[in-house]
């Protein structure tokens, strides 16, 4: 392999990357908790752009319940996520011809 084969594989690994993290934004996902008491749909940016609540989930004498519920709600959110963006640069890296696991730099 030439250095200018591997300068244009960087370059377009490095787009590819830029694309999907623009597409994260596009993503949704649903986390729940309480058998569907409380449900979250975050983009996998994480921003959250709805949040369901049903009233038997409000229990005035116990208002942790609640609490819980949403940050659980919240976290499998994140989880889902989290997996949901792992696949898609999973998917990159077949499509580039790089190993799956291979580990890319943060930045």
């Amino acid at each position: 392999m030439n250095f200018m084969k591997i300068m244009q594989q960087a370059q377009t690994m490095q787009k590819k990357m830029a694309e999907l993290q623009e597409r994260a934004g596009q993503y949704l996902v649903t986390g729940t908790a309480g058998n569907g008491l409380v449900e979250i749909t975050m983009t996998c940016k994480g921003q959250i752009q709805d949040v369901k609540i049903k009233p038997e989930a409000m229990d005035p004498s116990d208002p942790s319940m609640l609490e819980d519920l949403v940050k659980a709600a919240l976290n499998t959110a994140r989880t889902m996520a989290d997996d949901t963006l792992a696949e898609e640069t999973r998917k990159m890296m077949r499509e580039l011809g790089l190993p799956e696991n291979m580990q890319l730099p943060t930045s």
